[in-house]
């Protein structure tokens, strides 16, 4: 064999290169292949495979286990399908979540009718007229307790209307100025009336006479110039602090009250001590007036000088002009001498 230069490509060693070139492309062809169909599906476009979904036959297609992965492929099923746009967005605190048990779902059928809403008014809201304050009635204006009634310091300007079953009246520091003949008629079982610190200037005749159970009438700090009728069921008379001078007094006024213990006119205008007195009476109180005379018979009988009033023990004259030692022979009936001056 003859000798060759090193650069020279001889026939067999160019059929060697084109060999190995031939190796190289045959590996990276085979390399190509042989990627798994599902990395070629996810460098293809999903609506490719959509299409070929959409056109799939799948009744006449021998669906077996082999042939599963051509058809659909689950683990890129969320890439082809994407929900996350299309889910409502519900705002928290909005709705309430539906029951489970379908026994406690609302009957959509038995629903009440909508109402149907009205047009505002431009007339702007109304309101009821008020009540006036002496129209209220008396449990509403007042305290009523059982069959009592506390009306003090209520701004009333008149007697308001009792519950028949009244049985006490409490109405002190008002503005009552005046007591009608009919602001008690039929309240046949009240026993106590108290108008104190009031403005009452004056009071019916028969303001008062016509209830049977009276026992105690309180009338003091007032403005009374004379004193209506008295029912005979009277105990307590009680009008101090008022403006009534003998001329108020009726003549006689307290002699048929039989049940009259306690007759108290102090801090008045009196001129003389009313007579004749009740048997029954137990305190006379005339303080703070100006009675200056008094008669032999005032308290006592004159013809009867075995007379005895023992319920007589409390007589009150102090703050009167009066001197008592003028008239000894007036207090021989008495257990005890009148409060006053003696000289």
């Amino acid at each position: 064999m003859g000798s060759q230069s090193p650069g020279a490509v001889t026939p067999a060693r160019g059929r060697m290169w084109s060999l190995a070139w031939l190796g190289m492309a045959s590996l990276c062809l085979g390399a190509a292949w042989s990627v798994p169909a599902k990395e070629r599906r996810k460098a293809e476009k999903p609506k490719a495979d959509l299409a070929l979904y959409e056109n799939l036959d799948l009744d006449n297609y021998d669906l077996t286990l082999d042939s599963y992965g051509e058809i659909l492929d689950l683990s890129n099923y969320e890439e082809l399908y994407d929900y996350g746009d299309l889910a409502p967005k519900i705002e928290v605190g909005t709705l309430a979540p539906r029951p489970k048990d379908p026994e406690t779902l609302p009957d959509l059928g038995a629903t009440a009718e909508t109402p149907k809403l009205q047009p505002p008014s431009t007339a702007g809201p109304i309101h009821p007229a008020p009540i006036p304050v002496q129209g209220l009635p008396s449990c509403l204006l007042c305290l009523c307790i059982g069959t009592s009634v506390y009306c003090d310091d209520a701004d009333l300007e008149h007697i308001p209307a009792l519950p028949p079953e009244t049985t006490y009246l409490y109405a002190r520091f008002n503005r009552i100025a005046a007591v009608r003949a009919g602001d008690f008629t039929g309240l046949e079982k009240l026993k106590r009336i108290d108008l104190s610190g009031n403005s009452i200037s004056w009071a019916d005749v028969d303001a008062f006479r016509r209830l049977p159970s009276l026992q105690e009438l309180i009338l003091p700090e007032n403005r009374l110039t004379a004193l209506p009728e008295l029912p005979r069921s009277i105990v307590r008379l009680d009008a101090r602090l008022n403006r009534i001078p003998s001329a108020g007094l009726r003549p006689e006024a307290f002699r048929d009250l039989k049940q009259l213990q306690f007759l108290h006119l102090s801090d008045n205008q009196l001129d003389f001590i009313p007579a004749p007195l009740p048997e029954s009476l137990r305190s006379l109180h005339l303080q703070n007036n100006n009675i200056r005379t008094m008669h032999e018979d005032t308290f006592c009988d004159s013809q009867d000088h075995s007379q005895v009033r023992r319920a007589l023990e409390d007589i009150r004259l102090d703050g009167n002009p009066i001197n008592l030692s003028l008239f000894p022979d007036a207090y021989f009936c008495l257990p005890r001498l009148p409060t006053g001056r003696f000289s």
